[in-house]
């Protein structure tokens, strides 16, 4: 058995399983970012005996523990390269930290990364390759999977679609006739915490609409959510921000199928699950229209099928791959 950990910016996931896309036991609670990294590792440490008792299960029944941290991790010094939402794990020796408390081999990975594996091995992707993995949640992560491995680029990630750059709007300049486009990146654009900015700004100037209502008059009470709901009853506004984001999402995604024409893009996360006729149905068509022509029709787009238990059936199979590959 091995024990799959999902440390994120709002919760912390763990659970026992033999690696195989199966989860034996399994332990979710939120995260308080004031309490930082070490307020994590605190409930770690409380929560891993918990979890084994629920479990019935001794310690020395593990044989490794695998992670998806939620930031940039580096393979050689398997630290923590930081979290763009908690403090205290800037540089943090992860790995480390792991292997002292509970006396286990250690894989560290990025929590994109590993829901990737996951998909590749027992989700959307099973069968396939090369599988490219996106998560549209509060930010915008992506993961490569090759041949059932993930691809790590020089050793400190890669696939990073969220930051690939995308042009935002035209700026007449003052000077004369020219035009100039400033750059944004995706995750700015098209992730769910983008959405809901976006209809708080248009909702200063339009408080009459829909989503105004939705939010009973308050912009800043304003989700996602309420977006996609305000959208399929045909709100305006709403439907200019639903609109905006896939248009990025898709330059980003077709900017991903010139450079590497994946068999399979499975995309997961809070976002995707507006569901086929607000979410993935556009995007394919905004997608479709955009395409290096000569890849056309060689990478469809799917959701995601693990849910939100994916990153620690990831962690699971990334502890199994790296314990069978040192026997």
């Amino acid at each position: 058995m091995f024990l799959g950990i999902e440390i994120g910016g709002t919760k912390l996931q763990l659970g026992v399983g033999p690696g195989d896309g199966t989860i034996v036991h399994f332990w979710r609670g939120p995260v308080s970012p004031e309490a930082g990294g070490k307020g994590i590792r605190d409930q770690i440490r409380a929560a891993v005996p918990k979890l084994l008792r629920q479990a019935k299960m001794k310690s020395k029944e593990l044989r490794a523990v695998g992670i998806g941290f939620g930031g940039p991790v580096d393979d050689k010094t398997q630290r923590v390269v930081k979290s763009h939402q908690v403090g205290g794990w800037s540089n943090f020796p992860l790995s480390k930290w792991l292997n002292d408390e509970f006396g286990l081999p250690v894989a560290l990975g990025n929590d994109a990364d590993v829901a990737g594996l996951a998909e590749a091995l027992f989700g959307a992707g099973k069968g396939l390759s090369p599988i490219f993995y996106i998560t549209v949640g509060s930010g915008i992560g992506g993961g490569l999977i090759i041949d059932q491995q993930i691809y790590r680029g020089c050793g400190r990630g890669a696939a990073e679609i969220g930051h690939l750059k995308v042009a935002s709007f035209v700026i007449f300049l003052p000077s004369g006739g020219d035009l100039a486009k400033t750059a944004t990146i995706v995750e700015m654009e098209s992730s769910g915490w983008a959405i809901a900015q976006r209809a708080r700004r248009l909702l200063a100037d339009s408080p009459g609409v829909l989503l105004s209502k939705l939010c009973a008059g308050k912009s800043e009470n304003v989700t996602t959510e309420m977006v996609a709901d305000a959208a399929e009853q045909g709100d305006l506004i709403a439907k200019i921000c639903m609109a905006r984001a896939i248009e990025h999402l898709a330059e980003g995604i077709c900017h991903v199928i010139a450079l590497l024409c994946p068999r399979r893009i499975v995309i997961g996360g809070g976002v995707s699950l507006i569901g086929e006729k607000l979410f993935f149905d556009p995007l394919r068509k905004e997608v479709t229209r955009n395409i290096f022509e000569p890849f056309a029709g060689l990478t469809d787009i799917v959701p995601a099928k693990l849910g939100e238990e994916v990153v620690v059936h990831g962690a699971l199979a990334l502890a199994r791959q790296r314990f069978e590959e040192s026997q």
